[in-house]
């Protein structure tokens, strides 16, 4: 299986648009959403099935027995999170507490014990041909990048024969990014072209480089500003980069994804040119001695 990884430096650079266009010109049989934050991706590409939902547990949180609490005070003192207040009886506030278990530790009558606590939800829609794995993070919930790392899992597990599984991945360079990058064959980058959009596209850059997978550039709304356009082009031939096209600035783009339509389900100049994109990447990805 060849993994195909979308990422961007930034939210709103068009990522996710582009992602799901190359869901539908692939017709992927396997493809996976990790921004388990704020994932999307289900939102277009229209499952008409239930998925298979399953518990993901986090970090354990602190649970204190009142029972057996005498009160001393150690644990409120001892916790740098601020976890725990006590009004009647101490408790612990499950937001704050980050699992570090150094109440647990102090407590002389063993009233405080780890207990595991679930922090987000693992979701696998099939339809027996093709496989979409997912994920929803609590709020609050940390251990993110663990979450993508079960979300490829189960992707990998439901579709083994698949040929090729895109990932839309996290924007920004954070755990998610770093668990979602590790063991993919190519990443595209989506770029564009704003002071910070060139910053974060640097960023993004040199953190999957460092993972020694290949990597292309496209951007997206290149017309929006055609110096920085410039640019980014030239800063991917300095680099060595490949880059694979420009996508155009497109009012419908915007029409299609409001009406749960990928930018290839219609007739528009972003449409066709995500297209061309699509079919150099495809070409980066399985060329004779890629990956």
């Amino acid at each position: 299986m060849k993994q195909l990884l979308i990422l961007s430096g930034k939210g709103g650079t068009g990522k996710t648009t582009i992602a799901s266009a190359f869901i539908k010109l692939a017709d992927a049989k396997a493809y996976a959403d990790c921004d388990v934050d704020a994932p999307n991706l289900h939102i277009i590409t229209g499952w008409c099935v239930k998925p298979a939902k399953i518990d993901y547990y986090g970090l354990p949180k602190a649970e204190i027995d009142p029972e057996l609490c005498i009160k001393c005070d150690q644990c409120r003192q001892n916790c740098r999170f601020d976890a725990i207040s006590i009004d009647e009886k101490y408790k612990v506030d499950h937001f704050a507490c980050e699992g570090c278990g150094v109440c647990e530790y102090v407590c002389p009558v063993e009233a405080i014990t780890m207990k595991p606590a679930v922090a987000g939800e693992l979701m696998l829609y099939s339809d027996g041909e093709k496989v979409f794995s997912t994920a929803q993070l609590k709020m609050g919930s940390g251990t993110s990048g663990m979450l993508v790392t079960e979300v490829k899992k189960q992707m990998k597990a439901a579709a083994a024969d698949a040929e090729l599984a895109i990932i839309d991945g996290s924007p920004g360079i954070g755990c998610p990014v770093i668990a979602s990058l590790s063991g993919v064959d190519m990443v595209l980058i989506v770029a564009e072209p704003s002071i910070s959009g060139i910053s974060d596209m640097e960023r993004i850059i040199n953190t999957a480089a460092k993972f020694g997978t290949k990597i292309a550039v496209c951007i997206n709304k290149y017309d929006t500003n055609i110096e920085n356009t410039e640019k980014i082009e030239e800063f991917c031939k300095k680099q060595a980069l490949p880059f694979i096209g420009r996508i155009p600035f497109d009012s419908n783009a915007v029409k299609a994804i409001n009406n749960g339509q990928t930018v290839v389900d219609i007739d528009c100049t972003s449409g066709t040119a995500v297209k061309e994109v699509y079919h150099k990447t495809m070409n980066l990805l399985f060329e004779k001695g890629g990956g």
